[in-house]
C-alpha cells in the first residue's frame, strides 16, 4: 500500500470515515442525522450525500427488519440466512446492520470454530443442525456448512472422498430443511482480487482491526485462484431452485450492505402485525419503604460529567 498515491490515500481516508459511519450507526437516530453527521472530518459535498442517503436508507431498511421480525413471531417462521464470501468480504459488517435493531432472543447469529476432535468425527452437518431455529426465530450463520467447499478444501481440511459426500449430501440436507418449513437464504459476499488486498491492507495498519487479521486469513491471500475455483465449484454445484444461492457485489460495502437487506426483505412477505396498545403502569409506593444509600466510594468514578456517586443519588431518587 503506497500512501503517496493519490488514490490510494482517498481510499484510506474513504475506509477511516467509514469506520467512523459504524460507529455512528449504532447511535444515530434519523431525525437527528444532519445534526450527527459532524464527525470532524471533511468530507467533500457528494460524499456528505452520499453519507446521508446511505445513513436514511439504513434506517428505513432496519426499521423494515424489525416489521419482518414481529411478522416472523406472529407466524411463526423459521428462517435461515447463510453469509458466505472470501475474508474480508463484508459478511460480519452485513451481519451487523442486520441484527442492530432486533430482538437477540429472536435474531441470533452462529459463528461456529474450527470443529473439536469431536466433531470432527461426527455426521458433518450434526454440528449445525443444532443452532437450526424453532418457530419464531431468525438464525444468521457467519460461515455455514459451506466451509467444506471453500477452506476446508483448499486448505486440505478435508479429503477429496469427504468433498464430494459433501457435494452428494448437501443438495438432499437442504432439501430436507426447506421442506421442514425453513426459509433457507444463502449469499455469498463477492469482492475483486485488489478489494480484498486493500481491506488486508488496512486491517494490518489498523491497531483496532490487527485482530481481524488471522494466520489463515494471510494463508487465502496466496491461495486466491484455488478459491476461486473452490467458489464457482460450489455455485455450480450447490444452486438449486429450491435453495438459490444469491451473489453480492461487495466491493463497495454501504452498497453491498443496503442491497443485501432490501432483497433479504423480499425473500420473506410480511405484514404489520396487530399490536395492543401499552401504557406503563403506576409504580407501588408504601409508606414504610426506605432505600438506603449507596455509598459513594461503590459508583465508577465520573470521569466525564463531574458529578459525584452522591450527587447522582440524591438528584435520580436511588
Amino acid at each position: 500500500m503506497n500512501i503517496n498515491d493519490p488514490a490510494q490515500l482517498a481510499r484510506i481516508k474513504a475506509e477511516i470515515i467509514d469506520s467512523f459511519d459504524e460507529e455512528l450507526e449504532m447511535q444515530m437516530e434519523e431525525d437527528r442525522l444532519d445534526d450527527l453527521l459532524d464527525d470532524g472530518v471533511e468530507p467533500t459535498a457528494e460524499q456528505l450525500l452520499d453519507r446521508k442517503v446511505y445513513f436514511r436508507e439504513l434506517f428505513r431498511l432496519q426499521h423494515e427488519l424489525v416489521r419482518l421480525q414481529d411478522w416472523v413471531q406472529h407466524k411463526k417462521l423459521k428462517v435461515v440466512v447463510l453469509f458466505e464470501g472470501r475474508d474480508s468480504a463484508g459478511k460480519g459488517g452485513a451481519i451487523k446492520r442486520v441484527t442492530q435493531r432486533l430482538n437477540p432472543r429472536v435474531c441470533r447469529v452462529v459463528a461456529l470454530p474450527a470443529p473439536s476432535e469431536r466433531e470432527r468425527h461426527q455426521w458433518y452437518f450434526q454440528r449445525y443442525v443444532q443452532h437450526l431455529p424453532t418457530a419464531g426465530e431468525i438464525v444468521l450463520f457467519d460461515r455455514s456448512w459451506y466451509n467444506r467447499a471453500g477452506v476446508e478444501r483448499v486448505m486440505g481440511f478435508c479429503t477429496p472422498d469427504e468433498l464430494e459426500e459433501f457435494f452428494q449430501s448437501v443438495p438432499q440436507f437442504e432439501t430436507m430443511l426447506v421442506r421442514s418449513g425453513i426459509i433457507l437464504i444463502k449469499y455469498w459476499f463477492s469482492i475483486t482480487d485488489e478489494e480484498q488486498a486493500f481491506r488486508f491492507n488496512m486491517r494490518i495498519r489498523d491497531p483496532l482491526k490487527q485482530w481481524k487479521l488471522s494466520p489463515m486469513d494471510l494463508e487465502s491471500r496466496i491461495h486466491w485462484e484455488a478459491y476461486t475455483k473452490a467458489k464457482e465449484d460450489m455455485l455450480e454445484r450447490t444452486h438449486r431452485p429450491e435453495s438459490p444461492w444469491w451473489v453480492v457485489d461487495a466491493v463497495d460495502k454501504r452498497k453491498a450492505r443496503l442491497n443485501c437487506i432490501s432483497h433479504l426483505l423480499q425473500q420473506i412477505p410480511y405484514e404489520d402485525v396487530p399490536k395492543t396498545s401499552i401504557e406503563l403502569p403506576d409504580r407501588t409506593r408504601n409508606a414504610d419503604y426506605y432505600r438506603k444509600p449507596v455509598p459513594t466510594d461503590m459508583y465508577v468514578p465520573d470521569e466525564y460529567g463531574g458529578a459525584t456517586g452522591t450527587d447522582m443519588a440524591r438528584k435520580s431518587g436511588r
